[in-house]
């Protein structure tokens, strides 16, 4: 039955404190205690703490055991992907850069595709080892440079003729040959992932897996840098295996999908 302009509502309580503690979790940057939300929020912490497990179990919150605090899940991209703008979207892919970092102390980046054939770097967590890699944010590359840019041309259904004449644009310290630069391409179409050992920078390997976005084509890749002798085989095929489940779980949040393929 509908109701008049004049009768007020009858709200679902509980749904309305859910969506007040996603959207509190939401304009905090910093993840948050159950004793904090319930406080600023005005929630008894008994049902605080049975929001946020609820939340939690159904992916739109990230709860970290370690400190005992929550933040915003990928969840929320399955519900509202084509709402979301890049910064919030960063906000999510965050805690997937900063896991695959610590357990692997590699540097973890985030590069999104802008116009006139370049990318930047929106996002990145530090491995916090003795060497340490840094890069800002806002810095900007050539669209089709190192591992990240494998993973662009792979999927951009550019003919040989022009993806040749994009990388004889690109300067770089160690560049590949172009057969063999291209013929690495049929790889990285059927792992979803690249590996760059040395071209881009001397010392250095990079390894790239391309983020999709809702029109099947690369948007962002996360990317993994380490330096090269630290990257023994067995450590090399962990990141791999972390860096392609990373980019695949973001890519069904975006899409709807699960990170299998298969519809949500």
């Amino acid at each position: 039955m509908e109701s008049d302009s004049n009768t007020q509502p009858k709200l679902v309580g509980a749904l309305v404190s859910g969506i007040s503690v996603l959207r509190y979790l939401s304009a905090n940057k910093s993840p948050l205690g159950v004793t904090q939300v319930a406080r600023d929020l005005n929630i008894n912490p008994s049902t605080c703490f049975n929001l946020l497990r609820t939340l939690v179990h159904e992916g739109l919150v990230v709860f970290t055991p370690e400190t005992k605090t929550y933040q915003i899940g990928l969840g929320l991209v399955e519900i509202a992907h084509s709402a979301l703008n890049s910064a919030s979207l960063v906000r999510m892919i965050q805690p997937l850069l900063d896991d695959i970092s610590k357990e692997n102390q590699v540097t973890m980046t985030l590069w999104h595709k802008i116009p006139g054939e370049r990318v930047m770097l929106i996002a990145n967590a530090g491995s916090g080892g003795v060497i340490s890699i840094h890069m800002s944010i806002g810095q900007r590359l050539p669209y089709f440079v190192g591992a990240l840019g494998r993973c662009f041309a792979a999927f951009s259904g550019m003919s040989k003729q022009q993806l040749k004449s994009a990388y004889s644009r690109i300067r770089i310290e160690n560049p590949a040959p172009f057969d063999e630069w291209y013929e690495s391409l049929e790889e990285v179409r059927k792992s979803k992932c690249a590996v760059d050992e040395g071209n881009f920078s001397r010392g250095f390997t990079t390894i790239s897996s391309p983020v999709f976005g809702a029109d099947g084509m690369p948007l962002m890749t996360i990317s993994a840098v380490a330096v090269s002798a630290q990257l023994d085989p067995a450590k090399r095929e962990r990141v791999i295996n972390s860096v392609i489940k990373a980019a695949a779980t973001v890519t069904a949040a975006i899409q709807g999908t699960r990170a299998d393929g298969t519809a949500a």
